[in-house]
């Protein structure tokens, strides 16, 4: 058995369904099956189980932003809706990739490498989709676009929004239209095959 891999599933899984708050390393051990011990062999306290969490969700959220990115004719929607599928089929990883007060980005050198190589990716995007705007747009627009993506998905993950919506509005309705909103003041979106 992989211990740690059982731990951090077992956290995730916690996460997904009740939330960080409620990740303790008894219950994360109840729940992989190992003794009460076992998780403080492979991970120091939460906040280390945390931080392996969020490395693993940034590492997997890159691959598949970047796998979008790289193959899609409408990008800005694509990796939109990329990244707010992610959130969606991986809520015990989402809700804590961005949470610095629980795991600690920023002392673990490789959970902070993780998520710094999503952002290239985001930046990487923003230098496709404003390839016409004015020099040094490109930051301002991939916080724009790293906003409405992260903003919608929190409110889909998080909030209130999936109750609300109506039937008939589908999540790739959303992100259309936050890709409508977004591109225009930035220029046409080249495909990947264009220079």
């Amino acid at each position: 058995m992989d211990v740690a891999r059982a731990v951090l599933d077992a956290a995730i899984e916690i996460i997904a369904t009740d939330g960080p708050d409620q990740v303790s390393m008894r219950e994360v051990a109840r729940r992989a099956g190992v003794s009460h011990q076992a998780p403080y062999h492979h991970f120091t306290d939460r906040a280390g189980i945390f931080a392996a969490i969020s490395e693993e969700g940034f590492r997997n959220f890159t691959a598949e932003f970047r796998r979008t990115f790289d193959t899609s004719s409408d990008p800005l929607a694509d990796c939109l809706r990329t990244y707010v599928g992610f959130a969606l089929a991986h809520p015990g990883h989402f809700r804590v990739m961005f949470r610095s007060d629980i795991c600690g980005i920023r002392t673990h050198e490789a959970t902070q490498s993780a998520a710094d190589g999503a952002f290239l990716a985001l930046l990487d995007l923003s230098a496709r989709v404003g390839a016409d705007a004015a020099p040094g747009d490109a930051l301002a627009l991939a916080v724009a676009i790293w906003s409405q993506a992260h903003g919608l998905a929190t409110l889909l993950v998080d909030g209130p929004l999936a109750a609300k919506l109506p039937p008939e509005m589908a999540i790739d309705d959303m992100v259309d239209a936050v890709a409508r909103i977004v591109a225009p003041r930035f220029g046409p979106v080249p495909s990947p095959n264009q220079p």
